[in-house]
């Protein structure tokens, strides 16, 4: 059998305070039609991404509403999960040869992890390109199957999208957050635009008094009397990581204090991060004021939710972005973000609310200056971010339009 996450119980009504309550009631609605009905969510990683964050969250919820819903993760080792590394980075228009040898890797395993799905399901939600295979190997059952992507697939790799998308034509849905993220030649009776959304109410994002924040991060070794600005993300050339302290350091030039955190999540298919976090340590080991954190030593999620609330300024440099979920993070608690023009990032920052979008080094680097310059303008954008997130990007959103897609198909 495939892995089975614990997700414990939760209660829709205390979402009632960031939402309404007139969203709970609709939710209720939404749900009836699917009273009973058997879903199992499966992804690759029980931690450590934006995916996993999101079905730690929903699937309980999902529970609460009368849906019996599970969440499951693959089975794959490192050179399994090399290969769909190369797969992401190549579905998001990076360069990969796509040797036949890869090929033979991936097409095994999802052999292997479709025979172990061997429970009965109403619907199967299936996450990303790791275990997109599943539904071909497996066959239909008496199963609805939706392949919901997270990534930039506006520009894909040929080779590797040709490859997968004779598996993708095999569902009964797909799901892209992005309508500019759904490859013209993807041929399928029904396409979902669903961006992803935040828990106001996990450890992440929950209310935290300021002395608390302050204290865990002068726990951890931050100076909280000093500036700090912080990116939160995977170790991810597509986060740009050295691109960030490149505009930290212009920065430095007229604020010597300043402190830079990298904050970043090491995951469980994402063997690449370890040698982009040694690159990180190489390229800031003499500055001091540089502080590189990991999920690995310490720093989890009620961390996160204090640098996000103690910074003064949040980036998210990425160069290529499915969604970006940190940045509704951090504007829900009123922090204001200088993000990568890129990916699902400017729906959740259009003009003149959370921040500002850069495409530069030089470009981050002056709006992070002026927003540390400009403290009341830094507070203002942040308070409309915070608003923008609760209209649109809280998980109840989320929640309706997928017992919508999942009735609908």
């Amino acid at each position: 059998m495939l892995q089975l996450v614990d997700v414990g119980t939760q209660s829709i009504g205390p979402y009632s305070e960031a939402a309404g309550p007139e969203v709970i009631e609709e939710l209720y609605r939404l749900a009836q039609p699917l009273h009973g009905a058997r879903v199992a969510e499966i992804n690759a990683t029980p931690y450590g991404g934006g995916v996993s964050e999101l079905l730690r969250s929903t699937v309980p919820l999902l529970n609460a509403l009368g849906v019996a819903a599970e969440w499951k993760v693959i089975y794959g080792d490192e050179p399994f999960f090399n290969v769909t590394k190369s797969f992401h980075n190549a579905l998001q228009g990076g360069q990969y040869d796509f040797p036949e040898k890869d090929r033979d890797i991936y097409l095994s395993y999802s052999d292997r992890n479709a025979h172990l799905l061997d429970e009965q399901y109403d619907y199967i939600v299936i996450h990303d390109p790791q275990p997109a295979a599943m539904r071909h190997f497996h066959g239909r059952g008496g199963a609805k199957w939706v392949w919901r992507c997270h990534i930039d697939t506006s520009q894909p790799n040929p080779s590797v999208w040709s490859f997968l998308r004779e598996f993708v034509e095999e569902y009964d849905a797909a799901v892209f957050t992005m309508p500019q993220f759904v490859p013209a030649d993807l041929h399928l009776g029904k396409v979902a635009i669903i961006p992803p959304a935040i828990d106001p109410l996990s450890p992440k994002n929950f209310s935290l008094p300021p002395e608390l924040c302050r204290r865990t991060l002068d726990w951890i070794g931050v100076d909280v009397d000093k500036p700090l600005v912080t990116q939160v993300s995977r170790f991810d050339p597509w986060k740009d990581p050295l691109g960030v302290i490149e505009s930290y350091r212009i920065v430095r030039e007229y604020v010597p204090d300043l402190q830079l955190a990298l904050v970043g999540s090491m995951a469980l298919d994402d063997p690449e991060g370890w040698g982009i976090y040694r690159q990180i340590l190489e390229y800031s080991r003499e500055d001091p004021l540089v502080h590189v954190f990991t999920n690995l030593t310490g720093v989890g999620n009620v961390e996160v939710n204090a640098f996000q609330r103690v910074s003064e300024v949040i980036i998210q440099k990425s160069l290529r972005e499915g969604f970006g979920l940190v940045v509704s993070e951090s504007l829900w608690k009123g922090t204001p973000v200088v993000a990568g023009r890129t990916g699902g990032i400017p729906m959740q920052m259009p003009e003149g609310v959370g921040g500002f979008l850069v495409d530069s080094v030089k470009e981050c680097a002056m709006r992070v200056l002026y927003l540390l310059q400009n403290p009341s303008e830094a507070q203002r954008l942040g308070r409309l971010g915070k608003e923008h997130v609760r209209q649109n990007f809280l998980l109840t959103r989320l929640l309706a339009d997928e017992l919508k897609l999942l009735t609908g198909i």
